[in-house]
C-alpha cells in the first residue's frame, strides 16, 4: 500500500520543518505552504490525499483554503485541521466549511501521523475534547435540512452565508461574523444566487423564509 500523501499549511516554517520531520515517519509529505494563496496552488499541483491545515492564518485561514479548494476542485482531498486553539467556534466553523477532522498541536507525533491516516481512509478525527462540539453542534441542526435536495446543493459554508442573508445582514457584518473578506461573502451569495436559480438577495431571502431557515443558528 503505498503511503498517505500530506500538504502541510501553516504560516510557521519552524512549526513545518518540526511537522514534516515527524510526519516523515509514517506519511509521505509532498509539500509544504505558508498561506492561502500558496496552499491552493500547491494541493492544485501535488493532488495530496490530505491537507493537514492551520486554522488561523492572516490572509483568511484554513475555512478559506477549504472554500477555494472546494470551488477548484471535484474531488478535494481530505482536510485535517491542527491548530493551538480548541475553542469550539473554531472546531465547527472548520468542519462546517468541509474539514474531516480537528487536533491541537499538543498531539503526539504517532497520534498525528495516526490521525491523517485515517483521515485519508475517509474516517472523521477529532481531539476527544473537541468531538463533543462537533457532536452538539450538528446536534442542533434540524432534521429536515439534508432531505432539501436544492439546499443540499450548497456547501456548508453557503449555507451559512444563505441563512445570515436571510436573516438581514449586511456582507460587512457577516465577514465579520465568519472570519472571512467581504469579497468573499459576495462570492458566496453569487453561487448560492447561481446554485439556486435566483436573481436578487430580495428573492433568496425569500427562499429561506418559506424553508423555515431564517430563524436558524
Amino acid at each position: 500500500m503505498s503511503p498517505t500523501t500530506v500538504v502541510i499549511v501553516d504560516d510557521h516554517a519552524i512549526f513545518r520543518a518540526g511537522v514534516k520531520s515527524e510526519l516523515e515517519k509514517g506519511v509521505k509529505v509532498v509539500g509544504e505552504a505558508s498561506n492561502v494563496h500558496e496552499a491552493i496552488l500547491m494541493i492544485g499541483k501535488k493532488q495530496p490525499d490530505v491537507v493537514l491545515l492551520d486554522v488561523h492564518m492572516p490572509d483568511g485561514g484554513g475555512v478559506e483554503v477549504i472554500r477555494q479548494v472546494a470551488e477548484l476542485d471535484s474531488d478535494p482531498p481530505r482536510f485535517l485541521a491542527l491548530s493551538v486553539s480548541d475553542a469550539p467556534e473554531d472546531v465547527v466553523q472548520i468542519v462546517r466549511a468541509g474539514a474531516r477532522g480537528y487536533v491541537t498541536k499538543t498531539i503526539s507525533g504517532p497520534d498525528l501521523i495516526e490521525a491523517i491516516k485515517r483521515v485519508g481512509q475517509g474516517d472523521a478525527v477529532f481531539s476527544p475534547k473537541l468531538a463533543g462540539f462537533v457532536l452538539d453542534a450538528f446536534a442542533d441542526s434540524p432534521g429536515t435540512e439534508a432531505g432539501d435536495p436544492e439546499l443540499d446543493l450548497l456547501t456548508p459554508r453557503e449555507q451559512e452565508v444563505l441563512r445570515l442573508i436571510a436573516r438581514g445582514y449586511l456582507y460587512k457584518e457577516i465577514a465579520r461574523r465568519l472570519g472571512i473578506s467581504v469579497k468573499t461573502v459576495e462570492a458566496h451569495v453569487s453561487a448560492v444566487l447561481r446554485k439556486l436559480q435566483l436573481s436578487t438577495r430580495h428573492e433568496l431571502s425569500r427562499w429561506a423564509a418559506e424553508r423555515d431557515l431564517v430563524d436558524w443558528d
